[in-house]
């Protein structure tokens, strides 16, 4: 049996308005604009005053606080119809395979199929996405690992020696790096260093979040720029599917009271070791936590919680989940802090889950919450809390798979295989 082409009454994933346009330029620019150097050289972006390239302004939206009436998330619209569902199962069922014998892979197929709108799906050009930026709360000693490391790992990522660069290395994935808004200066990579394809893209919403302890990590205005900064990097990239990650000294705190406060978990069930605090550390972590939450007792909106805790990384994961759903582009998520970004968009837009596959369960106390209340089930479970994206990018060939056993594999009828006894058009 072949059903080649796209689903019938499912729209195409390039039906996307201005998707393809914005592939061709840098981040944030209109046609024709080029980037001007940052101060390190590198290309700063300036999105142009008034541009709305998916015609969304005005719109109305269910956004709250500090960006009520001044931000709206891209519409995610509904996926194919139950039709379309039954076409694509029927295609897998006749595949060369016992039912359901591959597992959760054919749930992968389905979802890939039904997201793309084709019962043939494709992943092109797949690209890695990590945003990197520092948190005013790390100076109170949340992390193992002083704020600069922040600067530092970028500078890794583009030399790279991360673990992020290796992976999309060995499985193809472009990557870009995004400093958000990293404190200080990131140094030079080794001068030994051979040349990598990193592209690393300077559009710092400020100098990282101000401390969440004494105020709201970010003001309404510099929220908003993050969660735009994300939605212009993804419609700047090619291809049809993310990989997404971040970095940020201090930034599982960050993903901690965001868990608790849109999930109604106890804190002290978000909170975890982060970079690897000893028992003292977590101790001293639980107690800022729970006075910063205490705080912002009344940033209860996906948006209001988000300015509250920050941080720009991960408003920025918020803003580029939304625009890649928008796009019907598949989303691999990473671990406890980009699945805390998820939590923002799905509140706002909950079909955002449909683009998601979930990578693994982290070692992070907070991620599990985080993955029982929206329901769902990583891919792997490693034990790993790493962040970078390198759980996601660890899930990718499975991803791959999935498509290429769905479009590789002979059906019953073509293979001159015997389906299942009584079936239509067993051998």
């Amino acid at each position: 049996m072949s059903l080649p082409g796209p689903l019938d009454d499912a729209t195409p994933p390039d039906a996307a308005p201005g998707r393809a346009a914005s592939r061709s330029r840098p981040i944030g620019a209109t046609a024709g604009a080029r980037p001007a150097p940052g101060p390190d050289g590198a290309a700063v972006a300036e999105r142009a005053p008034g541009s709305d390239p998916d015609g969304l302004e005005g719109r109305p939206s269910p956004v709250d606080g500090p960006a009520r009436g001044s931000w709206s998330p891209p519409p995610v619209g509904p996926r194919a119809s139950s039709s379309a569902s039954a076409r694509l199962r029927q295609r897998i069922d006749r595949l060369t395979k016992p039912l359901g014998a591959l597992g959760r892979v054919e749930a992968l197929m389905l979802q890939l199929g039904l997201l793309q709108g084709r019962v043939d799906p494709r992943l092109e050009a797949p690209q890695a996405l990590v945003f990197a930026a520092d948190h005013g709360l790390a100076a109170r000693g949340v992390s193992a690992y002083p704020p600069e490391v922040t600067a530092q790992m970028v500078a890794n990522f583009v030399a790279g020696g991360a673990a992020i660069s290796v992976l999309a290395r060995q499985h193809g994935l472009g990557l870009t790096v995004v400093d958000a808004g990293v404190r200080g200066t990131v140094p030079p990579g080794p001068a030994d260093a051979a040349p990598t394809a990193v592209a690393r893209l300077v559009r710092p919403v400020g100098p990282g979040t101000a401390d969440a302890s004494e105020g709201p990590a970010m003001s309404p205005a510099q929220c908003v720029q993050a969660l735009e900064l994300g939605r212009d990097c993804v419609r700047a990239l090619p291809g049809n599917a993310l990989v997404l990650g971040e970095m940020g000294i201090g930034n599982s705190s960050a993903a901690a009271l965001l868990t608790a406060r849109l999930t109604g978990a106890p804190l002290d069930d978000c909170i975890g070791r982060g970079t690897g605090l000893d028992d003292a550390g977590l101790a001293r972590k639980r107690v800022l936590l729970a006075r910063v939450a205490a705080r912002h007792a009344d940033a209860r909106g996906p948006l209001e919680a988000l300015a509250a805790f920050g941080g720009f990384e991960i408003a920025a994961l918020a803003g580029a989940l939304l625009q890649a759903a928008h796009e019907r582009r598949l989303v691999v998520v990473d671990g406890f802090i980009v699945t805390a970004a998820l939590l923002v968009a799905h509140a706002l837009r909950p079909a955002v889950l449909d683009a998601c596959v979930f990578a693994h369960r982290s070692d992070e106390a907070g991620h599990a919450r985080a993955l029982a209340h929206l329901g769902v089930e990583p891919l792997l479970a490693l034990g790993l809390r790493l962040g970078e994206g390198s759980g996601a990018a660890l899930a990718w060939p499975i991803v791959a798979s999935a498509v290429a056993l769905l479009n590789g594999m002979a059906s019953f009828e073509g293979a001159g295989v015997s389906g299942p006894a009584g079936s239509e058009g067993g051998a």
